[in-house]
């Protein structure tokens, strides 16, 4: 059996800092359980599966989690499988990530993450599953991730990135397996195959042409009118002063 590894040790205790637990799911989660987290294969840990005396995966989902995602979590260097989801966890995802070599599946969906997707998760080579769908996640997606030739599932839906897809993720070729719209939907202002063609913010022609019309009906309206009137007014002019000619003409009796 293997003996108990500081680096899981200090991953364990600052993970543990940095998230919130407020229904006191993670109650095993103690410092004397994280000096010695495993024994060969067997976990201490609620969520945490060992292999040979190491933290091999983490599945901390559905907990009502808070806080944040400790970037010492990297520390974890056996780790490849690492699951979050459905918390309410905030905060950026750390780029330290990417020290986490043998990280073969991610997944943070579901969560109130925000700031951009870290390009430095394209140096974890054995990715494949990337998913963080339902977050609050800015910015373009990385075109580095489309480097990943393992990654067989990619889901960034329900977010708040913007800018165009990378073909090399949205329009991928050869063996490597493509991702379809349902990977991208839910953002505003991301754009791209595989998603539908934006719809155009500014006024068609033919919303053009119908104003041109409506505002030439209306001048010609007004402009008509103001020539009745003047007609109107000149006409009551002229009356008025060949009436006032007559009377000049007509005897006194």
């Amino acid at each position: 059996l293997s003996s108990s590894d500081p680096n899981d040790e200090a991953c364990l205790t600052q993970l543990s800092q940095t998230l919130k637990d407020p229904l006191n799911n993670l109650q095993n989660w103690t410092k004397s359980t994280f000096a010695n987290p495993c024994s060969g294969f067997t976990s201490y840990l609620p969520g945490a599966t060992c292999n040979n005396g190491r933290i091999y995966k983490l599945s901390l989902t559905n907990l009502s989690l808070q806080g944040s995602i400790s970037p010492f979590l990297s520390n974890c260097t056996n780790l490849q499988s690492l699951d979050l989801s459905s918390n309410s966890i905030s905060g950026p995802i750390p780029q330290d990530l990417q020290y986490l070599v043998n990280l073969a599946v991610l997944n943070l969906s579901s969560n109130r993450l925000e700031g951009e997707i870290p390009q430095q998760l394209a140096l974890c080579a054995y990715l494949n599953v990337i998913d963080l769908h339902d977050n609050l996640l800015t910015g373009q997606i990385p075109q580095e991730l489309g480097l990943l030739a393992r990654l067989s599932a990619f889901d960034v839906s329900n977010n708040k990135l913007s800018g165009p897809i990378p073909a090399s993720l949205g329009n991928r070729s050869g063996n490597l397996p493509r991702f379809n719209a349902t990977s991208f939907g839910g953002n505003k202002d991301l754009y791209g195959y595989p998603l539908p063609p934006m719809k155009s913010k500014g006024l068609s022609v033919l919303a053009i042409v119908g104003i041109g019309l409506g505002s030439g009906l209306a001048s010609l309206v007004i402009s008509f009118t103001g020539v009745c009137i003047w007609l109107k007014i000149t006409e009551e002019k002229m009356a008025a002063a060949e009436e006032g000619k007559i009377g000049q003409f007509m005897p006194d009796y």
